[in-house]
């Protein structure tokens, strides 16, 4: 016999918004979720941050880029109010990504951020996001975070941008993006260990490697026919050194040799490998993206054990 679903009001789960919310969603599990749901990889710097004599609810990093992220959390239907503070605290941040979770939306919050992200910077994404609490009987409630609106990223790279525009992609990008949609598909269905970002029309694919300081960059070369995965080292030279210094015990227990590459700027650090690949024949990618993601699973099993 099957359950019902049954809606819970949010004011059941979480009493104070600031307090109990913003406390709830910045929790690792939790702002997982809301990662996986929006497909960027939110690494939580400081609840409560101020900006002048007002606070956002949570300061974040985009862990791709590290880039800014703001969220604003509101159990409450949308209002001006804060659609104005989300503007006041992506500028005092310079924040690239700007997210909206709330109770429901207004028509008129919902075109604004659509009009909102149809014409700002390329790089300017917001996403605003309905929760949801579910139960089936007596189980323990469950969130869910629905998207309402987000970043049309196909639409903001092929839109035509009257009197040219940068955006526009070119045919290497188009295969890229190809690549890392397929990969992505593929993941989902064989890793699903692994957290999958959105993908877009560059070189590099990220995942998360469960620490704020490194994660696992996939790369693809079709100049030099060349697809490596990479721990990637921020601004660490005292963990570069502590991997190197057990560098035979890591290389065995991952099964594999990695090239070790200290760049000249000291400002990031990268241990790799590669493998040959010819882009341009789909007929291989499946092998490829299968090796590629065989080795970001290890790498992020071996190194956790050694940070």
């Amino acid at each position: 016999m099957l359950g019902r679903l049954e809606k819970v009001d949010l004011r059941e789960v979480w009493k104070h918004e600031a307090t109990d919310f913003t406390n709830w969603i910045s929790k690792e599990k939790n702002i997982e979720l809301l990662s996986e749901t929006i497909g960027i990889d939110i690494e939580v710097l400081e609840t409560e941050a101020s900006v002048g004599n007002f606070n956002v609810d949570i300061l974040a990093n985009d862990s791709n880029d590290d880039s800014k992220i703001i969220i604003e959390n509101q159990l409450e239907r949308t209002d001006h109010d804060h659609l104005g503070k989300l503007i006041t605290y992506a500028s005092g941040y310079d924040a690239r990504t700007i997210i909206w979770v709330v109770k429901s939306v207004r028509d008129e919050h919902k075109k604004a951020v659509e009009w909102l992200n149809n014409h700002l910077d390329d790089e300017i994404n917001i996403f605003l996001i309905e929760i949801e609490v579910w139960k089936i009987g007596n189980s323990a409630p469950a969130p869910k975070f629905n998207i309402v609106e987000s970043p049309n990223n196909w639409a903001k790279v092929f839109k035509d941008g009257f009197g040219g525009n940068k955006n526009i992609i070119t045919d290497t990008q188009n295969l890229q993006l190809e690549f890392w949609t397929k990969l992505k598909e593929y993941g989902e269905d064989n890793y699903s260990n692994l957290r999958y970002q959105s993908p877009r029309p560059r070189h590099w694919y990220t995942f998360s490697a469960g620490s704020s300081q490194y994660n696992i960059l996939v790369t693809v070369s079709p100049r030099d026919s060349l697809l490596r995965v990479i721990l990637n080292i921020k601004e660490s030279e005292e963990l570069f050194l502590n991997f190197s210094n057990q560098k035979k015990d890591i290389e065995s227990n991952l099964g594999f040799s990695l090239n070790w590459l200290e760049l000249p700027d000291k400002k990031s650090f990268r241990i790799a490998i590669d493998k040959s690949i010819n882009i341009n024949d789909r007929t291989t990618w499946e092998e490829a993206q299968k090796w590629a993601l065989e080795k970001v699973e290890k790498m992020i099993e071996v190194f956790g054990e050694y940070r």
